[in-house]
């Protein structure tokens, strides 16, 4: 959609000082590695045999890490998800140096130039990733769907899988997918519009290299990703409501947004030139957005950024956890490899199904996971701020003095938060006596990638 060319190799330099800033470990500890090797030949018993599952997986082409794969047969009316999860659980060691180095990190972090891990690659990308180069341990959650698109676990179990395929958002086709998964996804988004939910799904930043310097553009989700995400949001919502019944469990949690918040975006909207009628609610403007319309993108991005902060709670007698975004209460269990806090769901959501006991590392975990989860979360979105800072500032390096249209869309303590039309370029300016609303051409005073860092003036 729109593509920041980094002509002078600043962005690079900027991605290898954030990873600086903010301590981002370049290793694994000496041990962790040594665990990692040990474990990644753990003998697979205690596992059903499930190898004749025709599964096959869905991710970005270059991704190694893959957490999730899944087959679907119909059953009768009903059509049943076969979701499987990486076993993670089955290689790392309650207390182990892989355990203690997960709960330092507590997820994994992407930056456009690479990820930071939360496991060694000998499990992450190797052992525990459901590749389809062979046998792997899983959890295998059954998804049942009725034809309003409801969504109920019908059974939980270890099992052993092999993966046909890793097909890629990038080339995937309907062909390649199971015949019954466009009726499938099909019935989830149907079930997610009646419940009035409202997911914003931004385009994403991506990079890529040429002769040593990188190039930042924002890449709408493709079909496939956006229906791959359905059979996620599906399997999420089933193992939530079982640990409901359970009376245990992690859940993911938001607020709907504040009335300041939607005001905002009404001017961000202004600003880009996004017909938004003031009868209209946000939950049905975000499902006409198109992100395929730079201007609709900066949108989605904007109100991204406008949503209060997704958080987590462990299960408490007489509170029902809800997130606002999904319309429903939701536990975040098919990513593992990626998330500490999904290992414990995960075995938690497989005793309870099975009638059985909740492992006491899981109860116990529950209740200092938000903690853990909040400060890992916090940390991401700092890096993820600090990325758009940089990008912003590599865009409008070289143009200073250069005049651009701009909105308020906000004031408080620190000044007037600004939108610029083109290219959409969020920033503050110092001036007294601005409202939220009012239209202005600014000036670019200086664009520091070094400092990540663009200053405006009235023009």
């Amino acid at each position: 959609m729109r593509t920041i060319s980094d002509r002078n190799c600043l962005l690079g330099e900027g991605l290898a000082l954030i990873r600086q800033q903010f301590q981002l470990p370049t290793a694994f500890p000496p041990d962790v590695e040594a665990e990692a090797a040990v474990v990644e030949r753990r003998p697979l018993t205690g596992h059903e045999d499930a190898t004749d599952v025709a599964f096959v997986t869905l991710d970005p082409a270059s991704s190694r890490d893959l957490d999730q794969a899944f087959a679907v047969q119909a059953a009768g009316a009903d059509m049943l998800l076969h979701y499987a999860i990486a076993d993670v659980a089955w290689f790392v060691v309650e207390g182990g140096a892989m355990d203690r180095e997960a709960w330092v990190r507590g997820t994994s972090f992407y930056l456009p130039d690479g990820k930071v891990p939360l496991y060694p690659a000998a499990l992450g990308d190797g052992a525990a990733s459901l590749l389809p180069d062979g046998d792997r341990p899983a959890v295998i959650f059954t998804v049942r769907v009725d034809p309003a698109g409801e969504a109920s676990l019908d059974g939980a179990r270890r099992a052993l899988i092999r993966s046909r395929a890793k097909l890629a958002y990038e080339t995937a086709t309907e062909e390649d997918l199971p015949s019954v998964f466009a009726e499938l996804t099909r019935r989830i988004e149907a079930a997610e519009l009646a419940r009035g939910a409202a997911r914003v799904e931004p385009p994403e930043q991506e990079v890529v290299e040429t002769n040593g310097c990188f190039r930042l553009q924002l890449r709408p989700q493709s079909w496939a990703e956006q229906k791959n995400a359905a059979l996620s949001l599906a399997t999420n919502l089933a193992v939530a409501q079982v640990l409901l019944r359970g009376r245990t469990g992690l859940f993911r949690t938001m607020a709907e947004p504040q009335e300041w918040a939607v005001r905002r975006l009404r001017h961000t909207a202004k600003a880009l030139g996004v017909d938004w009628p003031k009868t209209e609610t946000l939950e049905s403007l975000e499902r006409r957005l198109d992100p395929a319309v730079p201007a609709d993108a900066a949108m989605m991005q904007a109100v991204r950024r406008a949503s209060q902060s997704a958080g987590y709670a462990p299960f408490r007698e007489g509170e029902k956890p809800w997130h606002a975004a999904v319309a429903a209460p939701y536990a975040h269990a098919t990513a593992p490899l990626r998330r500490l806090a999904d290992r414990y769901v995960v075995e938690a959501a497989l005793a309870v199904a099975n009638g059985r006991p909740i492992p006491d590392s899981a109860q116990a975990a529950f209740g200092q996971l938000p903690d853990v989860m909040q400060k890992a979360d916090a940390l991401s979105g700092q890096i993820a701020r600090a990325v758009i800072d940089l990008a912003e500032a590599v865009t409008l390096k070289d143009r200073e003095g250069e005049r651009f249209a701009a909105v308020v869309t906000d004031i408080d303590q620190r000044g007037a938060r600004i939108q610029l039309s083109d290219p959409p370029v969020v920033a503050r300016l110092k001036v007294d006596g601005l409202a939220p609303g009012e239209d202005l051409i600014v000036r670019l005073d200086r664009a520091d990638p070094a400092n990540r860092r663009v200053d405006f003036s009235i023009a």
